[in-house]
């Protein structure tokens, strides 16, 4: 592979390398954290200090506290709040694609799927993606009822992440249990259908800065997006005209701008279209 085609490559692949190196490098440092006693992040991802003095915390764990009626201290819902505030007001749900190593077992669940053609309609069970929003008012109906945070102890995003960081034990069979869902049940189940995370994420970021923008002018109907997102019903817009994905259950994966081959879809601040792309309402009266 000479040189050219290896920077078309990692140009076409930009988003999912630089995914799985954020994925890769947060679930390392916080391993460091409990392995080496670096300070960078120490904890997991429902509750951490970046370095020794930041608070983190998972927003959605703290309200099943809540729910659960359990005391909240300080330092936790400060570090609730920042990272609510990071996604609902600049990263939209990009904790799903960026962050959450789940995403990385479901990606190579649907990429075997692919290569074993088993994602055809007739290989998939169908059920509605509102099922995830049942699923978190039921989670936070259980914490109230049990008195903990319930989704929190069967979470296998907190299973694996934790399992990473201090020993997997047995929760690599909730970790397995996902990818044969994702494998031979349904293509982008967990994350696109009953993750309550998920759900909590693309209420909570509907109104997010960073978003794709689509420009109509360059776009050839391929629909090379629409297959390859995981979350396709956010592209209604798709060769009909101008504007940002601005549905909350975009995941801002990026890999429907890798597979455009017209230069239809870029990432831009949904509150500041893209200069070139299009004249803005007052330009076009101007001119």
């Amino acid at each position: 592979m000479n040189s050219n085609k290896i920077l078309k490559f990692l140009y076409k692949h930009r988003f999912l390398l630089s995914r799985r190196i954020v994925q890769l490098s947060i679930l390392f440092l916080y391993f460091a954290g409990n392995a080496y006693g670096w300070t960078i992040l120490k904890g997991n991802l429902s509750a951490s200090l970046f370095m020794e003095t930041i608070p983190f915390a998972d927003p959605y764990a703290v309200l099943q506290m809540f729910a659960a009626g359990a005391l909240v201290s300080i330092d936790v819902l400060l570090g609730a709040f920042l990272i609510l505030f990071f996604y609902a007001v600049i990263g939209g749900r990009a904790f799903c694609s960026w962050v959450c190593p789940i995403n990385m077992v479901t990606d190579l669940a649907n990429w075997i799927r692919k290569k074993l053609k088993l994602d055809k309609d007739e290989w998939q069970l169908r059920f509605s993606r509102k099922t995830r929003y049942w699923i978190l008012g039921l989670s936070l109906i259980l914490s109230f009822l049990l008195a903990v945070p319930a989704f929190e102890f069967i979470s296998p995003i907190s299973m694996l992440h934790r399992g990473v960081v201090f020993g997997m034990g047995l929760g690599w069979a909730a970790v397995l249990g996902v990818f044969l869902f994702e494998l031979f049940v349904t293509k982008n189940g967990w994350c696109g259908h009953l993750c309550p995370l998920g759900a909590f994420y693309s209420l909570a970021t509907s109104k997010s800065a960073i978003r794709v923008y689509h420009y109509q002018p360059n776009c050839t109907l391929c629909m090379n997006c629409k297959n390859i997102c995981p979350e396709k019903q956010v592209l209604p817009i798709i060769g009909k005209e101008n504007g940002f994905v601005i549905s909350g259950e975009c995941i801002n994966c990026g890999r429907c701008i890798e597979v455009c081959n017209d230069d239809a879809l870029q990432f831009a601040f949904r509150y500041l279209p893209p200069k070139g792309k299009e004249k803005m309402p007052a330009e076009a009266e101007l001119n």
